[in-house]
């Protein structure tokens, strides 16, 4: 269908910015600004202009940038039986770092049809590159819930990744090269990724045949976010208690933050054998990285992982950045690349 990826292949973590015509710019939970057939169409265009938008950046390996979902979680449970969209409640999330407006679980969920093969496959018809798509992983899905059904996380998460698993299996049979989890939740509740979140990641992702990617970073670049890393001292450690559990698990590829993070980049040798994307963009700030600051950032992490196993992304997805600064730093993500990709072919790194 599309050539392999090539050596130190780029791709994105997940969300790119929408068009101010289709959703309030910069603004997560961004209400959408059409209705009825002319949103369908509306959010079609967009999937278009974000794939162009990357191909003529240099990404190697696409998304379809979010673009039909108003949020990466609540765009897969609006289809979700037994999660009630119409009792919304404001609760704390990932740790009461901040407050969402999240629907209530209300009885047994249950998944009645596909929720994204619509999505995937006019993103397939509309690109000959590796297409990656993205779900919401088991854990953050139950951290951004309000649970009156089953009353306990473990239970709803383990439900939760059954129905993911259905959803991906279709998915990988529509051409989907890449399907990828998000779990900023593994950020924040270690104990439970050990007790029960790496079981319910594992479940959501069996038996798919296509490459998969578990995301686990620190957040969008939202001022609650950027608010809480600055609690966490000089040394960000928390990869050290998921990265030895992700390398005895089936996933394929973990994606994490390091751009202009207090991350150390030793962590990432302990995901040995493991596809590593490496967060070169960081999508905190306005300013755009230079390609050489991207390669900085690959070559360092070439410290620890083998060539064929590293890819260059970004730190997490860039929904709320104006749309002209995303595709700035796309260009720069793809061209740092190209500089560590010509060191390698030339000899300059073992691997």
């Amino acid at each position: 269908m599309n050539p392999p990826a090539p050596a130190v292949a780029t791709t994105v973590a997940g969300s790119l910015p929408k068009p101010s015509w289709l959703a309030r710019p910069q603004v997560l939970w961004a209400p959408w600004q059409l209705a009825g057939e002319q949103l369908a169409e509306g959010k079609r265009d967009a999937v278009r202009a974000a794939l162009k938008m990357q191909e003529a950046a240099g990404i190697d390996i696409v998304s379809d940038g979010e673009q039909s979902r108003m949020h990466f979680v609540h765009g897969f449970l609006q289809s979700i039986e037994g999660v009630d969209f119409a009792r919304m409640k404001r609760i704390g999330i990932r740790a009461d770092r901040y407050e969402a407006d999240c629907p209530t679980v209300t009885g047994p969920v249950r998944r009645p049809r596909p929720v994204h093969a619509g999505e995937v496959r006019f993103a397939r018809a509309n690109t000959d590159r590796k297409l990656k798509f993205t779900l919401p992983g088991p854990m953050t899905m139950v951290d951004t819930l309000a649970d009156e059904h089953y009353r306990d996380r473990a239970a709803l998460g383990l439900a939760l990744a059954e129905l993911l698993n259905a959803e991906a299996l279709e998915l990988a049979a529509l051409g989907v090269d890449v399907i990828q989890f998000d779990e900023p939740a593994f950020n924040v509740y270690m104990g439970e990724v050990r007790e029960w979140g790496i079981a319910a990641l594992e479940r959501a992702a069996a038996g798919l045949k296509c490459a998969t990617a578990v995301h686990i970073c620190y957040g969008y670049g939202i001022k609650a976010n950027v608010d809480w890393k600055k609690t966490l001292g000089g040394a960000w450690r928390q990869y050290e208690a998921t990265f030895p559990l992700l390398a005895k698990s089936t996933i394929r590829q973990v994606s994490l933050e390091c751009a202009n993070s207090h991350v150390p980049m030793a962590l990432i040798g302990l995901l040995a054998g493991k596809d590593v994307l490496v967060g070169a963009i960081d999508v905190a700030t306005d300013a755009i990285e230079t390609p050489e600051q991207v390669a900085a950032t690959l070559r360092q992490a070439l410290q620890y992982v083998k060539p064929q196993h590293l890819y260059g992304c970004t730190n997490c997805g860039m929904a709320p950045m104006a749309r002209p600064v995303a595709e700035a730093k796309l260009r720069a993500l793809a061209a740092g690349a190209a500089i560590v990709r010509a060191e390698l072919e030339a000899g300059q790194h073992k691997g």
